[in-house]
């Protein structure tokens, strides 16, 4: 392979680059990454009348309407289900003799965000950290385009705060150990440090549109600046700053949705599949709470943190024709409020392995979570550092794609046969959905389409202008015809990557069938000693798509390439290609 397919030089004007990208919408990309894989990951805790899917029925509800629904992010939707139950079992009634009810509707934060700026169908929202309340503010106040010195419109109400949990390290405790915990404080470069020296050791954080992942990030943003507070758009783009993020992110082993998925893995694969994580502190109490054996222990980040505030607030909906919050929802808000913040639903919290909002609940009391433990530590974080602004949060957002660990990925494509006619209309609308979420120079793609043999194969190239368009081209080109030779098309993807063996990026195969392999040359035992034999890591995503695709053979085949199997339909394929590109 030349050295013209390597990888692009990172610019050096980075002032140029965040003004460049500046004008993308960020948040906007990622509009409904999560809603599939965490919404059927986290509805096993639920009960039905818990919480709600996004249903596409008409927006609506009554002028005396008691009813409030309450979008949450996913790692606290488990416990604010129970007191939603509980708050519910009350049957409270408002004045004129509504019975009041909380709903949940699952979301990532960053839908959460994008929603609530059109007619949500929720009227309150409950993400893990104000840095999400203060972006929704921000870009209302831009899409209202007020007049100079006009005071800015509010879409978010004043939010009450009902627990809080630090972002942490998660790590097994002899690595802990290996790092240097808990004699020595352990911070991002030691992370960084350990993986380089370090091939085997695996360490990730979700990707930005999750809290973890961003609140991590801007950490790392702190850390390289030197600071505690005052984290400026002008400090966050210097390259001494910039440079030191990137070597952080360099040894990210990939990305991804967030706790919620992390944690099942952990339970699923063990120790094999991840060193260390970057989730909140409740994530650790909860691990070791339902296990017995390798603990998890957090690291607090020895040049400090951010928290997880867990805010609920109402939004101000309404005008130009839109739906209000009625006055009965705003009474059901309120006493929802009182509820979470009784002393009965602050120890619930506290059970759960959060620290309750209020203070004068003993963390460290008998029965507690945090007592008799060395796991977590109630006195920690000894820094925390200052949530910037969300114009500084919004740059930090867009250029961590040019700090982040670039990513080659072969999109592994069948166009067999059996894919004529809807299923490869939803497969194109799919992979251009992927496409469109690669961003920057850094990441780079590649096409294998396969029938009965290879039919074409595009190798990588960077998303530049040329570069997206000349995919969007070959997806709008498939044809479906010829049988199915799954195992040859990944194994040609995986053939690549090795030759271009690229050692500082995620190297990754993403692949979808709707049948059965019956075409290939290699079989799957062959295709297992390749990757074990391969020079450069590969992880494997595999796509059921469809009652007839091989799901034991998608399952193998992800197993062995250390990724994720999914299944999907006509109704969320292009969701799931949207999640897997957050891995990236």
């Amino acid at each position: 392979m030349s050295k013209s397919r390597s990888r692009k030089q990172q610019p050096k004007n980075w002032r140029t680059i965040v003004i460049a990208v500046g004008v993308l919408t960020f948040a906007a990309c990622f509009c409904g990454l999560a809603a599939i894989s965490l919404g059927q990951r986290a509805m096993n805790f639920f009960q039905p009348a818990t919480i709600t899917s996004q249903e596409p029925a008409p927006i609506t509800w009554s002028a005396d309407s008691a009813d409030l629904t309450i979008a949450v992010a996913p790692v606290m939707a488990p416990t604010l289900a129970e007191r939603v139950e509980a708050f519910n079992r009350q049957s409270l009634r408002t004045p004129d003799g509504k019975i009041m009810s909380v709903q949940l509707t699952l979301l990532t934060p960053q839908e959460i965000v994008d929603q609530s700026l059109g007619q949500p169908r929720f009227q309150a929202v409950a993400p893990d950290s104000s840095i999400w309340l203060n972006q929704i503010d921000q870009r209302w106040a831009q899409a209202q385009a007020t007049q100079a010195g006009a005071i800015s419109p509010r879409r978010v109400g004043e939010p009450v705060r009902y627990a809080i949990s630090p972002i942490v390290i998660a790590a097994w405790e002899d690595t802990a150990r290996a790092l240097g915990w808990p004699e020595n404080p352990v911070g991002w470069g030691e992370i960084q440090r350990r993986a380089t020296q370090d091939s085997n050791f695996k360490w990730n954080h979700p990707s930005t549109q999750h809290a973890a992942g961003l609140l991590a990030t801007l950490a790392e943003f702190y850390a390289g600046a030197g600071l505690t507070r005052g984290l400026t758009e002008e400090i966050a783009t210097q390259p001494e700053v910039l440079d030191y993020v990137r070597s952080v992110e360099a040894t990210v082993r990939f990305y991804g949705e967030g706790e919620t998925v992390i944690v099942e893995r952990l339970a699923e694969e063990g120790r094999n599949f991840l060193d260390a994580f970057v989730a909140q502190e409740q994530t650790v109490i909860q691990w070791n709470s339902g296990r017995r054996g390798n603990p998890l222990v957090a690291i607090y980040p020895a040049e400090g943190t951010l928290w997880t505030d867990h805010p609920l607030a109402l939004l101000e909906l309404g005008g130009d024709g839109a739906l209000s919050v009625t006055n009965n929802q705003r009474l059901t808000f309120r006493s929802f409020v009182d509820f979470l913040t009784s002393e009965e639903s602050q120890r619930a919290f506290l059970a759960a392995g959060y620290r309750p909002a209020d203070l004068s609940i003993e963390l460290d009391a008998s029965g507690s979570p945090f007592a008799n433990t060395n796991a977590v530590d109630w006195r920690q974080p000894k820094t925390t550092l200052q949530i910037p602004s969300a114009a500084v949060v919004e740059v930090i957002q867009n250029v961590w794609w040019y700090t982040k660990r670039p990513t080659n990925v072969y999109l592994v494509v069948d166009t067999s046969g059996s894919m004529e006619g809807e299923n490869l209309r939803s497969a194109k609308v799919a992979l251009n959905a992927f496409i469109a979420q690669i961003q920057g120079d850094r990441d780079q793609l590649g096409i294998v389409e396969f029938g009965s043999g290879v039919k074409r194969f595009e190798p990588l190239r960077t998303m530049s202008e040329g570069g997206r368009a000349r995919m969007n081209e070959l997806v709008i080109n498939m044809q479906a015809y010829g049988n199915t030779a799954l195992i040859d098309a990944v194994w040609q993807a995986n053939q690549d990557l090795q030759t271009v063996a690229d050692r500082e990026a995620i190297n990754a195969i993403v692949v979808m069938t709707d049948g059965q392999e019956n075409a290939s040359n290699y079989s799957i035992n062959d295709l297992r000693r390749a990757l074990e034999a391969n020079r450069v890591p590969v992880v494997i995503f595999t796509i059921a798509f469809g009652r007839d695709a091989d799901a034991a053979l998608m399952q193998e085949m992800a197993r062995i390439g250390g990724g994720q199997f999914r299944r999907a339909d006509e109704t969320d394929l292009e969701e799931l290609y949207r999640i897997i590109s957050t891995y990236f």
